[in-house]
């Protein structure tokens, strides 16, 4: 699979600026009592106002529901068209495009040049992985 850089990156910054651009436009980024802007930039020389580290437990408490949701085949109880599974995916996938925003963070270019990194991986091909000490999962 040929990897197309700009193409990734910029659907990356697209869903960044929607994520962030919502949660932002809800107030997730002013605090409430003074309406300070609690956005970052330049990390991580700058020390983010933001609890970095409560935004990647929220991130991951989307992952937890989503292993729920597959472990009891749950449907989604405010998207019911969609199983649980899905629905906790784009959660998860939201938080991370928001905290993306919100930092100041290309997670867009890091997605594109992992992609690109990991297509030449050769512990990532099937004839390593199923060598002794291969990835097995």
């Amino acid at each position: 699979m040929k990897m197309d850089y700009l193409t990734i990156a910029t659907a990356g910054k697209d869903l960044t600026w929607f994520c962030h651009g919502q949660a932002l436009a809800n107030g997730w980024w002013t605090e409430l009592g003074t309406g300070k802007d609690l956005r970052s930039k330049g990390y991580p020389l700058q020390q983010p106002i933001k609890n970095v580290g409560e935004l990647i437990a929220l991130a991951h408490s989307e992952l937890s529901e989503a292993l729920e949701a597959h472990r009891k085949l749950l449907m989604d109880d405010k998207l019911p068209d969609r199983t649980g599974l899905e629905v906790e995916l784009a959660d998860c996938v939201i938080r991370i495009f928001d905290i993306a925003g919100g930092l100041g963070l290309d997670v867009a270019g890091a997605i594109a040049s992992k992609l690109e990194f990991n297509a030449s991986r050769d512990d990532h091909r099937p004839a390593s992985r199923r060598e002794a000490n291969g990835k097995k999962f």
